[in-house]
């Protein structure tokens, strides 16, 4: 993927200098773009908002590569016509750069068509081989 945008066919494109989707209010760029192209994020909360960013634009290797190797489904299929809308925080515990582990919890507001709705989720996240990964979530 190009350094100027980025998204998959059929996903809305988000330059460098657009702001983030993950709602962090930072320019792409500087926000989830580094940890989508290779750099490990520092935070649970930041790899939480990454694999948002990922949904958004239509990166499944990025979801996969986030994914913990033991909780990993072997298939991620993304639909195109599943439009996010938008994330927001609700919560985070530990997480920080010299935890091991940590948790977030996230509404994502989405639309398919016509339908609109929100997921709720608690995201663990454990920190391994020096990264965080995505282990699981618990939609509320």
């Amino acid at each position: 993927m190009g350094a100027s945008s980025t998204s998959e066919r059929g996903f809305p494109p988000v330059r460098d200098a657009d702001a983030c989707p993950c709602a962090s209010g930072a320019a792409f760029g500087s926000c989830c773009a580094p940890a989508l192209r290779g750099t490990p994020a520092p935070t649970a909360e930041a790899v939480m908002r990454s694999r948002y960013t990922a949904f958004f634009i239509g990166d499944a290797g990025y979801l996969a590569d986030s994914w913990h190797p033991g909780t990993r489904p072997d298939d991620i299929a993304l639909d195109p016509a599943l439009r996010w809308q938008g994330l927001t925080i609700v919560d985070v515990q530990g997480g920080a750069e010299g935890d091991t582990r940590g948790s977030v919890e996230f509404r994502a507001r989405w639309r398919d068509g016509s339908e609109s709705g929100e997921l709720c989720e608690r995201s663990r996240f454990v920190r391994q081989s020096e990264r965080w990964w995505y282990l699981d979530g618990k939609v509320r």
